[in-house]
């Protein structure tokens, strides 16, 4: 297979420049692919699925008739990020996690964003994911984020966008860990001459993390991975992160309150729990605190935790930092609260609780991106070059019913990279999200979760829509010949 018909179509390429050119760092992978011999890529690309089914890397699709645990489509060309890009992104997601955190802290304590009015009360107490039940919650060092996964695009003038915030249980890093090590089995030679950044350590960071949290009255802090159960579409990762930490993987019948303790169901009897690391969303966490008829969660729990006795992380209310209309006014949190410009801008938004922004969405349905306030995994939207004038009348309809609940976007033409498309190379779009860990310090994984949308000239790269994932190298430092094109830091 050869690079030499590929065509960059006009988009931004991660890879290639407009001329042809490779860009900064990915001589060195093109020369590695070009030299090998007919069909040896192909027979590594069939190496790493069978790789990736051994290792157990799948996920469930909710909704899938036949209830099949699918691979994680996966490709072989990864994504190169330069050093200096690196940098420009690890500072501006510092900066946004560290604002995203004081406003949340603020909202469920003095509020004063909301009375300078620099947000509206009404938009942030009518969020869904807004919890009552939080005010007052004191999280160690005022985190409610210990966790957080990022999502960026690339548009086609080569600066990195938010695109939004994954801040409740945001998953996908299994992922990155597994893509490594089978991209380290294939190209060992091309990681050694790139100097590619590691991403291994993220588990003893997270556990050291979710260990830093821990109730002061914790000399040896244990650290549990609470799962809604087998059934959960990222369970695998729920699995393999436990195990990489060295941490009981629990379901919230293996753990109960008594005297205001958290304790863990063993064979040996209760054992005490000090930190739980919550794949379970808010609603099914406690059903004294949230859902009653809650079967997944622990009675007692954020009572235990309002007290101070258990550590949650991530911290329960911190969704209404993740509602996608909140996620329009960042850049105010973070002047407001940093006092400085933010590094990465967000995507342009319009609101469609304003008169003005609804009327010019209703009229630009056709070229607009339309998302649901609260939705995820690529569901309640639309992408409207690509939809019909029907899903168009029907959005129009509930936007109207709830203009609350939507925004709006400019369909943005996202970077692609080169993918393995049968026999031969075609580009693809992607997206990018870091993972951001944030305790006493922030701490960025070098890297993070490259998605692609398969299907020719899609946009969607969400894994329950069909989408896959590419490994994500980040260049320790400049590299020789061709500079960045994208932003600089």
């Amino acid at each position: 297979m050869r690079f030499h018909s590929y065509d960059t179509e006009g988009f931004y390429d991660e890879m290639f420049q407009d001329d042809g050119r490779p860009r900064a760092g990915a001589g060195l992978l093109l020369e590695t692919v070009e030299a090998l011999s007919e069909g040896h890529l192909l027979r590594y690309k069939h190496a790493s699925e069978r790789l990736l089914l051994e290792m157990g890397i799948t996920f469930n699709v909710y909704g899938d008739s036949a209830g099949a645990e699918r691979i994680f489509p996966f490709d072989l060309i990864p994504r190169i990020v330069p050093a200096d890009e690196w940098d420009h992104i690890e500072r501006g997601l510092k900066q946004r996690v560290h604002a995203l955190n004081a406003f949340i802290d603020d909202v469920y304590h003095d509020q004063k964003i909301l009375k300078n009015g620099i947000i509206p009360s009404e938009v942030v107490l009518s969020a869904v994911s807004y919890r009552k039940q939080c005010q007052g919650l004191n999280p160690p060092w005022r985190v409610w984020c210990h966790i957080t996964g990022t999502d960026l695009v690339r548009d086609r003038d080569g600066r990195y966008y938010v695109l939004e915030d994954n801040l409740r249980v945001p998953s996908g890093v299994s992922y990155v860990l597994e893509n490594r090590e089978v991209m380290k089995r294939i190209f060992p030679a091309v990681f050694e001459g790139l100097s590619v950044r590691p991403v291994t350590e993220y588990p003893s960071r997270l556990l050291e993390m979710l260990e830093s949290i821990a109730p002061s009255q914790a000399s040896a802090p244990r650290v549990v991975l609470l799962t809604p159960g087998i059934y959960n579409s990222a369970y695998f990762e729920h699995s393999f992160l436990a195990q990489q930490m060295g941490v009981q993987l629990v379901e919230g019948r293996d753990l109960v309150v008594h005297d205001g303790d958290v304790f863990m169901r063993t064979t040996k009897g209760l054992e005490r729990v000090d930190v739980i690391y919550r794949r379970i969303d808010d609603d099914f966490l406690d059903p004294e605190a949230f859902r009653p008829d809650s079967l997944l969660g622990v009675t007692g729990l954020v009572a235990a935790y309002r007290a101070g006795r258990v550590a949650l992380a991530n911290a329960p209310g911190n969704g209404v930092a993740d509602d996608k209309v909140i996620y329009a006014y960042v850049p105010e949190m973070i002047r407001y609260y940093e006092g400085a410009d933010p590094i990465l801008p967000n995507v342009p938004t319009y609101l469609c609780w304003r008169d003005s922004d609804r009327n010019y969405v209703l009229e630009h349905l056709d070229q607009l991106v339309v998302k649901s306030a609260n939705e995820s995994g690529g569901y309640g939207m639309l992408v409207g070059p690509h939809s019909t004038r029907q899903q168009q009348e029907e959005f129009a309809a509930k936007i109207v019913a709830n203009p609350r609940n939507y925004i709006a976007q400019p369909t943005l033409a996202l970077s692609r990279v080169p993918t393995i498309v049968d026999d031969h190379f075609e580009g693809r779009h992607v997206d990018l999200r870091p993972y951001v860990l944030c305790g006493k310090e922030i701490y960025v994984v070098p890297g993070g979760l490259t998605r692609v949308a398969m299907t020719k000239g899609s946009l969607v790269v969400n894994s329950s829509q069909g989408g896959g994932s590419k490994d994500t190298w980040v260049l320790s430092e400049a590299q020789p010949g061709v500079q960045s094109q994208g932003q600089s830091s």
